[in-house]
């Protein structure tokens, strides 16, 4: 039978370790919030991890303004911002859109060596964007994710890549402002889509992207289901 003073000190034990593990868990939700770059609201809670991370790369599906809604939460964070091979990325509606112009470089024309220019870049910069115009080798993109890693700088890439963490994807783009043949288009509802090779399966929502009033967010009360064949692109 267990004296007073052992039941007592078994239970300060407990305390102790109680407490050990609640300092290392804050210890650890402290370093994984740090791992986070500010992502939009209207999409972080499709992402793994409930954002964007810092080092890790994501693969974007052919919308230029999915990837400015993206890059404009860092940017106006006073996130350095590079865009590496899109010449035609247009820096007025990049503005529009919340991104620093201030914190933006841009290498519109790296040529064959693209992928040792999204290299140099992702050493000074928090956020690089690139479109590569060819696959790259196996051993690059190995090379390319440890640098990102150690510099803790965030890729996002125009099209497929091999080791993403996400891939984030457009569908059912349904425009608003036309009538019969008169009016304006005023506003886009579309379904943000984000595959993860973590997650169980996809995470989809509807995003008006912008809404009438030219921001970003969630299409409210709107389920994801398959909108009319008759639809602008």
């Amino acid at each position: 039978m267990l004296d007073r003073s052992t039941v007592l000190e078994s239970v300060g034990e407990q305390d102790t370790v109680a407490q050990l593990q609640a300092r290392i868990k804050a210890m650890q939700a402290t370093k994984l919030d740090s791992k986070l770059i500010p992502t939009h609201p209207a999409i972080a809670g499709l992402l793994p991890g409930g954002g964007l991370q810092q080092g890790a790369a994501y693969s974007i599906d052919r919308s230029a303004m999915l990837l400015m809604t993206l890059l404009a939460a860092p940017s106006a964070a006073g996130t350095w911002c590079g865009i590496v091979g899109m010449p035609e990325f247009g820096v007025e509606a990049a503005q529009h859109f919340g991104v620093d112009l201030d914190r933006l470089v841009l290498v519109p024309h790296p040529g064959d060596q693209w992928l040792a220019v999204t290299a140099a870049v992702a050493d000074v910069m928090e956020v690089v964007v690139t479109r590569p115009p060819k696959r790259a080798t196996d051993s690059s993109v190995a090379r390319l994710a440890a640098r990102l890693r150690q510099r803790g700088t965030t890729l996002l890439v125009l099209g497929p890549w091999p080791q993403t963490e996400a891939m984030l994807s457009l569908s059912q783009s349904e425009w608003h402002g036309i009538g019969e043949g008169h009016g304006h288009l005023a506003a886009r509802e579309v379904t943000v889509t984000v595959t993860s090779r973590t997650a169980g399966r996809p995470r989809s929502a509807r995003l008006w992207l912008p809404d009438a009033g030219e921001a970003v967010r969630r299409a409210e009360n709107r389920a994801v289901q398959p909108l009319p064949e008759r639809q602008l692109a």
